[in-house]
């Protein structure tokens, strides 16, 4: 198994911790199973933790290089963001394509964008990039139930593993690397999930320690 994020709670207000865990560690076989990276969850006490490897091991073999993340330093930063527009209801979704809409909102013109839903998508809907929480980015499937194995509660979102935090045109730039700043590149980790997509992983709310699920995007 391959360690692939540690994050400590006093980092990530986001991050809903079981009781008595105030550290998350995900790690993943790499290997696909059957389209991705199986993960595994360690909820822990961070003061438990004292035996720290400076350099985490490499496994003996791997089905694919991108399959073993570069080491980073995360530098968490909250935003606000909003569901796909496939997840919204009818009634806001025929007020998404309502163009006038828009044009009341926001300084833009029609030609701007093909549609108002891509502009939603892209500049409002599920922020791009690794993080905790947040609405998954529709697009190569639809909406799919994230429904707990085990008791059938709505699962929550709890880390998205991408392959790119956003390009130079995302309105999400995140504050350290604005855009009028040379890029250093929108793939840190050196992780690719498929063809370029992310694995979100979700988690039961009423019962953490039930099985987690995984989806691709």
């Amino acid at each position: 198994m391959l360690p692939v994020a540690q994050l400590y709670a006093r980092d990530v207000p986001d991050l809903q911790t079981p009781g008595g865990a105030d550290l998350l560690q995900v790690l993943w076989c790499p290997f696909d199973h059957p389209i991705m990276p199986k993960t595994v969850l360690f909820w822990r006490s961070a003061a438990t933790v004292t035996d720290i490897l400076a350099t985490p091991p490499e496994p003996p073999a791997m089905q694919f290089d991108d399959y073993l993340p570069e080491p980073c330093l995360l530098n968490p930063e909250q935003v606000t963001e909003y569901p796909d527009h496939l997840e919204l209801s009818k009634e806001l979704q025929e007020q998404l394509g309502n163009w006038s809409v828009w044009q009341a909102a926001v300084e833009m013109d029609s030609d701007s964008v093909s549609w108002p839903e891509e502009f939603y998508d892209s500049e409002l809907a599920g922020a791009p990039g690794w993080k905790v929480g947040g609405w998954p980015r529709w697009g190569a499937t639809d909406p799919t139930p994230r429904l707990c194995p085990t008791c059938d509660s709505d699962m929550d979102a709890l880390l998205t593993i991408a392959t790119f935090e956003g390009d130079e045109d995302s309105s999400w730039l995140p504050h350290e690397e604005p855009a009028d700043e040379p890029s250093i590149g929108f793939n840190h980790t050196a992780v690719q999930i498929g063809s370029g997509y992310a694995q979100q992983l979700y988690v039961c709310p009423a019962a953490p320690e039930h099985p987690h699920t995984e989806l691709m995007h």
